[in-house]
């Protein structure tokens, strides 16, 4: 028996090895035997283990060129894998070198492999030491080992030629064998490929999928790299190139089938291009339902088209956000914006949102004020603060005094207070009619808190809500990805969100809140909020019952007014209380807290309790912010008001009859009788309707439910195509109107000993003088 040195390093391994052609392992069996000096002593044999009859035998005489040669394979396929696992146990790896074909068929009838270091790298001639181009290190020694199969009469394929001399040294150790291109075939697999496809959908990243991949991957396998990752997903996307757009609508059409409260919409040009596509599912139209309260952004680089993003983002009960719905843009002119929301308002019933927050862009507010002129649009206040650090710094500089006043400003609690402070402000500081803090003035119903101290916004007040979202969004989508892609990875996105919630709903109904006090109010706090918002009210209550104390303005039998506010803080902080008592306690305070946040503030809490109030009225307990919102298929109540309304049955009421209808069927599911006596009632009522109705028009049945039917399948003669080419946006342009959120915009380098921008203290002039004087 000969001895393999090579072998030697891998007593007591069972090998496997890939087959490219048929995706079968061979595995040899063997047989030890140790002598005295310790050398292993190894027989291979193998038993007809693939679909091409291949009977592989590495035993000594594998070795002898005469037992090679003479070799018949039923497929080309079946030698190149004899060949490959031969060279796996030799040390070396192969490539497939030259097909020869007949000149009277042109079918192949000979191949050749060679080991992967024969022949040499081309040269290109023209190339000269100028302009020669950076190339890789050379591998190749010009080695004539190979393997030569010719095409019998009988269709099968004979090893007529084999060379086994290499002229370089072969590779020693099983890890790095497997290194050889021939070998390293994992990612070329079909189980390799699914596995890289699979993570690559979810948004993973392609190091993070070879990290995965490696993991997952048994030892016997090379490691896969980041290029392969990138190579196999950069394949599976050319199946859909030219075909986004029909993957995207397929989609849909597809989730239709599971999801009949679906609505999407696509506006498509005339050529059959998408301009804008709008979608939001039966769960987010449920939920808009009960939070009607919305922030609207927009957002880039999301897929290859640069095809803005823009969510439409709530508040659930446990303060979480979510998504009402998405849509992705042509542009942000306002015809597109006003495109936009009104499907959004058909999609949701008709019914205007209580709230909008938004950034301050001409377009999209001229939008707002035209499609939804019975909502109170609010500007995000984070790009005001952020618009105040530019245009103010002038007035800070010259006023020692300006900043003082100007927060003062901003701050006011009443309307008179606010236009007072302004008067004040445009005379002694001299405001011209066309200047930034004039323009701010004019707009003060978007934004200044007297005029929104009426409005439930759910405690937002800045479009973080919806950067959160496209934070989110940012794991799973990225400038890449294609259109099929995209609305793929967004359901997965928004069925995270989802998971979070009932994360909260299983902690809520599964825990008991922890109390500060044994008082009556807190208690049934804690029995009807979620979680989390139990904890912001707790925040103000323990505050309310340690921290405040108050003076009494008015006190009557029926109405009572206090100033209340902390002792170490100046009374003219303080928040002015009103308490009423008549047929129900009745509290308001002048911070708006409840009225704004849905949440009783500190400074009512505390008079209640000074009023010995025992319990906490319903009416100040917002079921929103409680379990009864939670998302319960089939839940949705219908009031009677509703129904009977002037223009006869709503679409919003059409959708909860639907609901309360598939939860029935999902709850008599498990009991034929209950089934039977469904359908009994059924049949009885679609009786009594076809004798009130004799004709009934399913397609103006199918209209009116308004359940979101594509224009695509309204124009199914109108073939569909591709964008064109990527969308220009506003996000990109320096001279853009709208201002880049905080997740958009690049951090700008402040200096910390002058306040400049565009640099940092140890490279400041300033700093650099005032030492250079210091030391003289």
């Amino acid at each position: 028996m000969k001895k393999l040195g090579y072998l030697e390093k891998v007593t007591g391994m069972v090998m496997m090895f890939e087959s490219e052609a048929a995706d079968q392992a061979i595995e040899p069996y063997i047989n030890e035997n140790v002598d005295i000096n310790d050398f292993v002593e190894s027989t291979y044999e193998s038993d007809e283990l693939n679909d091409f009859g291949v009977n592989i035998e590495f035993d000594e005489d594998d070795v002898n060129n005469e037992r090679i040669l003479g070799k018949v394979f039923d497929t080309p396929d079946d030698a190149y894998t004899f060949y490959n696992n031969y060279s796996f146990l030799h040390g070396f790896g192969i490539r497939r070198d030259d097909t020869i074909k007949n000149p009277k068929t042109n079918e192949p009838f000979r191949k050749i492999y060679v080991c992967n270091k024969e022949g040499f790298k081309r040269t290109d001639k023209n190339d000269s030491s100028e302009n020669e181009k950076k190339r890789r290190r050379d591998v190749r020694t010009g080695c004539q080992a190979k393997l030569r199969i010719t095409r019998q009469e009988d269709g099968k394929w004979l090893v007529d030629s084999f060379n086994d001399t290499h002229n370089h040294d072969l590779t020693m150790t099983p890890t790095k064998v497997m290194k050889h291109r021939s070998h390293s075939n994992f990612h070329r697999s079909i189980e390799g490929k699914s596995l890289m496809v699979q993570f690559g959908q979810v948004g993973l990243k392609p190091s993070q999928i070879k990290k995965a991949v490696n993991t997952m991957k048994t030892s016997n396998v090379a490691d896969v790299t980041s290029k392969q990752c990138v190579d196999v997903l950069s394949e599976h996307r050319k199946q859909h190139r030219g075909k986004e757009f029909y993957g995207l609508i397929k989609h849909f059409q597809d989730k239709t089938l599971v999801d009949s409260d679906q609505y999407f919409v696509v506006d498509l040009s005339d050529d059959g291009y998408p301009r804008n596509i709008f979608c939001a599912d039966g769960r987010s139209r449920d939920a808009y339902t009960k939070f009607r309260d919305v922030v609207f952004d927009v957002t880039y680089m999301t897929n290859k088209f640069k095809m803005p993003f823009a969510p439409f983002t709530g508040v659930n009960h446990h303060g979480q956000s979510i998504l009402f719905g998405g849509a992705l843009l042509e542009n942000e002119k306002q015809e597109t914006f006003e495109w936009l929301f009104e499907h959004f308002l058909k999609c949701m019933f008709g019914t205007y949102p209580n709230a909008i927050i938004t950034d301050q862009d001409k377009a999209m507010g001229n939008a707002i004020k035209k499609v939804f002129p019975k909502t109170r649009h609010r500007f995000c206040a984070w790009h005001i603060r952020k618009h105040e650090t530019e245009h103010l710094r002038s007035y800070v500089s010259r006023y020692s005094d300006f900043q003082e006043t100007h927060r003062k400003w901003v701050n006011s609690d009443t309307i008179e207070q606010f236009e007072a402070t302004w008067e004040d402000m445009r005379i002694k500081y001299e405001l011209e009619s066309n200047c930034w803090l004039s323009d701010m003035y004019n707009q003060r119903i978007h934004w200044a808190k007297p005029f929104l101290k009426d409005i439930f916004f759910a405690g937002m007040t800045t479009i973080g809500r919806s950067e959160s979202i496209n934070s989110f969004f940012n794991g799973f989508v990225n400038s890449r990805t294609m259109l099929n892609e995209f609305v793929v990875q967004y359901d997965k996105a928004v069925e995270s969100r989802r998971a979070a919630e009932e994360d909260e709903d299983f902690k809520t109904m599964n825990s008991r809140p922890v109390l500060s006090s044994v008082h009556p109010i807190e208690a049934k706090a804690g029995q009807r909020y979620t979680r989390k918002m139990f904890d912001t009210f707790k925040k103000e209550w323990t505050e309310a019952i340690t921290n405040l104390t108050h003076e009494t303005l008015i006190k009557t039998i029926e109405e009572s007014t206090y100033r209340v506010g902390q002792l170490d803080v100046d009374k003219k902080y303080w928040r002015i209380v009103t308490f009423r008592s008549l047929n129900q306690v009745n509290v308001t305070c002048s911070c708006s807290m409840y009225e704004t946040n849905g949440i009783l503030c500190k400074h009512s809490l505390y008079v209640m309790k000074k009023k010995n109030v025992q319990e906490l009225s319903s009416h100040y307990i917002l079921p929103r912010w409680t379990l009864d919102a939670r998302y319960k298929l089939g839940s949705v109540s219908i009031g009677l008001g509703e129904i009977n309304n002037e223009n006869g049955v709503s679409a919003y009421t059409l959708f909860c009859v639907r609901s309360n209808f598939t939860k029935l069927i999902e709850q008599s599911r498990d009991s034929p009788s209950e089934i039977q006596k469904l359908n009994t009632i059924l049949i009885r009522l679609l009786d009594d309707q076809a004798n009130r109705k004799t004709s009934v028009s399913l397609e103006n049945a199918s209209q009116s439910s308004c359940m979101g039917v594509s224009q695509v399948d309204m124009m199914p003669q109108l073939s569909i195509r591709d964008p064109l080419g990527p969308t220009t946006t506003k996000g990109r342009p320096k001279l853009a109107s709208r201002i880049k959120s905080s997740l958009e915009a690049p951090k700008k380098r402040t200096c910390s000993y002058c306040q400049g921008l565009g640099q940092y203290a140890t490279s400041c002039s300033k700093r650099k003088a005032d030492e250079s004087l210091q030391e003289t």
